[in-house]
């Protein structure tokens, strides 16, 4: 346990893991839900866009993958980063898109009401489910086509489900990234375009974040391109797909059902829609997972200065060499380092190790000095045009 250091508070605004919270342990942390003048916030679904955040956070954190309840933009022009938990509710997320595929193939929902929906005694019973199965008959997976629009933590491990019930596997992603690229399975085929994944495909599932460029991302022409018959999955955000498009595309027979986790007034009332509660990631292993990542993340900020997994700053994490460290954030403009350098002789400080990155508008350093960094120092650093954030970050001894 760390000694008499600075104690931090942790505001939490939704009910979080308790084996996450003890990832930030008492009394270094005072964590709940009336905490006053927070250090950093634990979110995973409040909207904080309306929130008066108070100047004296630190660090967001989110129990999740998705931040678009958090104010980003906002919060980075305050050099404030905020941290998600990508890949933690994966497989949470896997197990209901494959859910979600059967469900469409084996027409398990419809026969489901009509099962429901059945009176009389034992031999009726039988009578009736003889007759009435037929309209129920579906199809096995094995054998189908699988499209993948995004190839990240949760894409990846669909892939290799369906690979493992024998379906064939196309994957598109522009964006992936030469370690996501190396852990995909070479069975993945890939598709040059979103029309030809479309065009190719029996099921589709959709794993990209909802940016401008996502948004509608399946609209009427592309809904025109899939296989007739196809299914089409959404587990990523409601607004990457045009509902009107595709209950158009249900309406003309098409499209053979759509699966989404975001229910509306159109998607409850239509027979070839399964919409869920918004379950992808509600599971206690994932909420779990989620907690556990951000808080030693935050853990990590919080002390050292360290960053893994935001979606504003760059990564950056130096082991530390020194008892006194420097963190500053500031806006990715040349001569940042010579001016932080300048500042840090002028002061007859010595530097022992400095890392440095950017990442868009966004950069960071971390440096560890020889010497204890006085409040002038801090002040002067603060006070150079660009400078978003200054922390010094003393190590505490341990206890």
């Amino acid at each position: 346990m760390s000694g008499m250091g600075k104690t931090f508070h942790i505001l939490t605004l939704n009910k979080i893991s308790p084996v996450g919270l003890k990832r930030l342990p008492a009394p270094r942390y005072q964590v709940g839900d009336k905490v006053a003048q927070p250090d950093a916030i634990l979110v995973r679904s409040h909207d904080m866009h309306d929130m008066d955040i108070p100047a004296a956070v630190l660090a967001i954190a989110r129990a999740g993958a998705g931040t678009n309840n958090v104010p980003v933009q906002k919060l980075s022009a305050r050099g404030v980063p905020v941290f998600n938990a990508p890949g933690a509710n994966a497989n949470a997320v896997k197990e209901l898109v494959i859910t979600g595929m059967l469900l469409a193939a084996r027409n398990v929902v419809p026969a489901l009401r009509f099962t429901a929906a059945l009176h009389g005694d034992d031999a009726t019973l039988h009578k009736l489910v003889e007759d009435g199965k037929k309209d129920f008959a579906g199809s096995e997976l094995r054998g189908r086509t699988l499209g993948i629009m995004g190839l990240g933590a949760i894409g990846r491990l669909v892939a290799d489900t369906a690979l493992g019930l024998g379906m064939k596997v196309i994957g598109y992603d522009p964006e992936i990234t030469v370690e996501a690229a190396w852990s995909l399975s070479s069975q993945v085929k890939k598709a040059n375009s979103i029309e030809d994944l479309l065009k190719h495909s029996d099921f589709v599932t959709l794993h990209v974040p909802l940016l401008d460029a996502t948004r509608n991302l399946i609209d009427d022409k592309r809904v025109a391109v899939m296989k007739s018959g196809a299914v089409l999955l959404n587990f990523s955000r409601d607004a990457i797909v045009s509902e009107a498009a595709v209950v158009a595309g249900l309406a003309s027979g098409h499209l053979r059902c759509y699966v989404c986790d975001f229910p509306s007034n159109k998607t409850i009332v239509n027979d070839k829609i399964i919409a869920l509660p918004h379950l992808g990631a509600s599971t206690a292993e994932a909420e779990e997972n989620c907690a556990v990542m951000v808080a030693e993340q935050l853990r990590e900020y919080l002390e050292h200065g360290n960053i893994t997994n935001t979606v504003n700053f760059p990564n950056v994490v130096m082991p530390r060499e020194s008892a006194f460290r420097l963190a500053i954030a500031n806006t990715n403009v040349p001569n940042m380092l010579g001016q932080i350098s300048t500042a840090l002789a002028g002061a007859g400080i010595n530097i022992h190790n400095m890392m440095n990155k950017s990442r868009g508008e966004m950069a960071y350093t971390l440096v560890d000095t020889d010497t204890v960094l006085p409040d002038t120092l801090i002040a002067r650093i603060a006070a150079i045009p660009g400078v978003l954030m200054v922390r010094a970050l003393p190590l505490e001894s341990d206890e």
